[in-house]
């Protein structure tokens, strides 16, 4: 990121202050040269770029999961925009500190990289700050990886001014350590009469500032809606509505279950990450029980840390639920490790001792695969959130499950405390 300067050649005294956190940035400047704004794409969108993909094969993983996480990769690579065109793993007992791969390896891959023309390198692990430098520098071009990806998918689906002050920040917590001098322009010492930069400040010292002013923009904007949701939490629990919510791996048809519960008319795709908002809509449950349903962001496996920060706000919806409705794609090759992916992300956020239930969904794709889940977990529902099957099974759990958390408490109030009656309808 070079500095703007006057047409008298001197240092423009507006350099360091904040851009338009909306902004958007160059993704070859944010993760070769780091520059621009965050919040804006890293895949080129002008043309869909050639993708090489690496992984890791560790001591106790076989080779099935790690070509699932391959698999899922790719996938997440062309949502991003862009199309893998080889893949290469590595079988070690660690990953090498410098580089991620061992040297040979690293070697092997420059010449794929070369005989294949590709643009960019995707690691399906998260590098460290110095192991993407280096492999950039060995390798001759982009190296990034699972995290960077699942970041710019989250860029481009984000529409809320939340979603994107959300997304904005993660990208940064991500970015700032990858921050570095790259060519003289960011070694060059800059100072002098009338800058605002300090005596002797870098470039590279320049643009971090800008971006820790902005992550503290961004995280007084969120502290605003964390507090809003803190409000509706209590108006909620006034009213006595219990707060059912959807949680699971993401595609696993989430807002399609809510649409087809509640009619809301959220975006539901056949894609990952397509809805990162929340979406509250009343249900009325058989018995004429009246719940607030809530559809959540999804998870995956090896879900970015920045995103799972960023993103707690909305999150809380989950550690603040009566009942969980954990949806499962039945159809999926390895329902039990989405589960998994799932259930860390819960756990992180702090919503383990939520009550769940878990649903497996897509039961007409794959019917056999639904009631064979659903037998082996006793207490889970097997449905089509597309077709309405299993429906009517589902909202008899969620109100059995409900009444079964509830407990009845008879008080015996004097008429005369009105302040105690009063102190049990505030709480």
């Amino acid at each position: 990121m070079s500095a703007p300067h006057d047409p008298q050649g001197g240092h423009d005294p507006t350099a360091d202050e904040p851009a338009d956190v909306d902004a958007p940035v160059d993704h070859r400047g944010a993760f070769g040269e780091f520059g621009g704004d965050a919040g804006g794409a890293l895949i080129e969108r002008t043309f869909r770029e050639r993708i090489v993909i690496v992984g890791v094969a560790l001591p106790g993983v076989d080779e099935d999961e790690v070509e699932r996480s391959l698999d899922e990769l790719t996938e997440l690579v062309d949502t991003a925009g862009a199309d893998v065109v080889d893949r290469l793993v590595q079988r070690r007992s660690a990953p090498e500190p410098a580089t991620y791969l061992g040297k040979g390896k690293v070697a092997e891959l420059k010449e794929r990289c070369e005989a294949l023309d590709i643009d960019t390198v995707v690691f399906d692990d998260e590098l460290t700050p110095a192991q993407q430098y280096n492999l950039e520098k060995l390798l001759g071009r982009t190296a990034i990886d699972r995290t960077a990806v699942i970041l710019d998918i989250f860029a481009q689906n984000a529409h809320s001014t939340e979603g994107k002050a959300q997304v904005q920040l993660a990208q940064y917590r991500y970015r700032l350590p990858r921050l570095r001098g790259k060519g003289s322009s960011l070694s060059q010492q800059m100072g002098g009469v009338g800058t605002r930069s300090g005596p002797g400040e870098t470039q590279y010292e320049i643009d971090r500032r800008r971006i820790v002013r902005r992550m503290h923009r961004l995280e007084a904007e969120l502290r605003d809606v964390a507090r809003h949701r803190d409000t509706q939490r209590k108006a909620r629990r006034r009213a006595r509505l219990p707060l059912v919510t959807i949680v699971g791996y993401t595609n696993a048809g989430k807002s399609t279950l809510l649409n087809r519960l509640t009619d809301a008319g959220v975006l539901s795709e056949d894609r990952l990450f397509a809805t990162l908002d929340a979406t509250t809509r009343r249900l009325d449950l058989p018995g004429g029980q009246h719940v607030l349903v809530t559809d959540t962001v999804g998870f995956i496996a090896k879900l970015p840390h920045q995103l799972v920060e960023a993103f707690r706000s909305t999150l809380d919806v989950a550690t603040d639920a009566d009942l969980l409705v954990h949806v499962v794609d039945a159809s999926a090759p390895d329902p039990e490790h989405h589960i998994a992916a799932a259930t860390t992300v819960l756990d992180e956020i702090g919503a383990e001792q939520v009550p769940q239930l878990l649903v497996w969904n897509k039961a007409d794709v794959a019917p056999t695969s639904a009631a064979r889940l659903a037998a082996a977990h006793p207490g889970s529902v097997a449905v089509s959130a597309a077709t309405g099957a299993g429906i009517d099974e589902l909202l008899r759990a969620v109100g059995d499950r409900l009444r079964a958390a509830s407990a009845v408490v008879e008080l015996v109030v004097p008429f005369a405390r009105g302040d105690v009656l009063a102190a049990l309808h505030r709480d």
